[in-house]
């Protein structure tokens, strides 16, 4: 008879495996997974499984080498769970395991008879699946009570996604072992700030207290009605302006979507001093630096209008990321959405390192920033933070 070890080693490897359900938890006491679902992917062309751990009220992920994958199923089937069911190419296997711990192997005809399909071109994973409700996205009017999504709201659905992609990388860098600060400067209809709490909160099970800001006193009691609603309680909305906010003292992450000009500069510098982890920003109408930026060299692009302002939103958005690089941040500038949804696609994701020549940054920095002639707002306001940086430049 073939046993469990045997069974997983020869169809993990080679790709065999369609999918797997493990289920029947040994303990059931309301903070354990209630089963956990088992598919291929590829990993940077590698072949990965990925186990999706299924609880009350969240998913949680592992993506796993095959020789991983083959550990934990059966450290998984010999512990914690008392049944398996292993859909291969070849057959169905029925995993089923005793009180006493004895291992039973039924082989069924396969139920699945095509190879998954682990290639680019498949349909587009989310973050937020498709087909599946979610509370906020139902109560937004993006899906309908069975997890469809409206047609005219898919540019928006596909948005989320998107921003809750770019969250999803950073994970790593946020604190550990703790209640989250996080503040959204800016959160008009929080769409994003919803998605950003049930992501952290509900699938990740972070511990959060996240305070979304905006001057619109309708928006925010709308806001602050659904967050109740949806029992979402470590979310809350404030009415206020970003330079006035000085609820906390310190803050893990800052949020600032389409914060009008130098608006969005003021945010940085609030995330600066109170030390967040992470920043995520998307600047919008940058007219700061059309009005400053004068160069003979550069006549040819600045004499025209459209061109300028162009050339003023990018050079804007370079200088922030440059700045906050000389003040301890590894910054990476990325496409947030299409740019046939809207013009101002640049989201810019900063993280603590602090690991940088800040003296290179700052000599970098400088010479462009004489380059355009250019008295930036963000340098400004930093000037305190920058001085012994500037002072130590060669």
């Amino acid at each position: 008879m073939q046993t469990l070890s045997e069974l997983l080693s020869a169809v993990l490897p080679e790709g065999r495996l369609v999918s797997a359900t493990l289920s029947q938890p040994r303990r059931k006491d309301g903070d354990s997974y209630t089963k956990v679902a088992v598919k291929p992917l590829l990993l940077k062309n590698e072949l990965h499984y990925q186990l999706a751990y299924h609880y009350d009220k969240k998913v949680t992920h592992d993506n796993l080498t095959p020789e991983e994958a083959d550990r934990r199923i059966a450290e998984l089937l010999g512990s914690e769970m008392r049944q398996g069911l292993l859909c291969t190419l070849d057959a169905d296997y029925q995993v089923l395991v005793s009180k006493k711990g004895k291992t039973g192997i039924l082989k069924k005809p396969p139920t699945k008879k095509d190879a998954p399909n682990l290639s680019h071109n498949r349909k587009k994973t989310y973050v937020l699946d498709e087909g599946e409700p979610v509370p906020f996205l139902v109560e937004l009017g993006v899906m309908n009570d069975k997890g469809r999504v409206l047609a005219a709201k898919y540019d928006k659905f596909r948005q989320i996604n998107r921003f809750l992609e770019t969250v999803r990388d950073i994970l790593p860098s946020l604190p550990k072992g703790r209640k989250l600060t996080i503040v959204d400067f800016g959160c008009g209809k929080s769409y994003l700030t919803f998605a950003l709490y049930h992501y952290l909160a509900v699938q990740e099970g972070f511990e959060l207290n996240v305070v979304g800001l905006d001057l619109k006193a309708d928006v925010i009691e709308h806001c602050e009605s659904l967050a109740r609603s949806l029992d979402y309680d470590g979310l809350h909305f404030r009415i206020g302006d970003i330079a006035d906010y000085n609820e906390f003292d310190a803050v893990d992450m800052v949020i600032t979507l389409h914060a009008c000009d130098t608006a969005t500069d003021a945010a940085l510098e609030k995330a600066v001093r109170w030390g967040a982890s992470a920043i995520l920003s998307v600047p919008c109408c940058q007219h700061e630096l059309f009005a400053q930026v004068q160069n003979e060299t550069l006549e040819p692009l600045l004499s025209h209008g459209i061109l300028k302002e162009r050339f003023s939103a990018l050079a804007t958005d370079a200088i922030r990321a440059k700045l906050l690089d000389i003040v301890g941040y590894k910054t990476q500038l990325l496409e947030f959405i299409d740019m046939e949804h809207t013009p101002k696609n640049i989201l810019i994701r900063a993280v603590k390192s602090g690991d940088q020549d800040t003296s290179a940054l700052w000599r970098e920095y400088e010479a462009f920033r004489n380059f355009l002639g250019a008295a930036p707002y963000l340098e400004n306001a930093l000037q305190d933070r920058l001085l012994t940086v500037s002072a130590s430049r060669s």
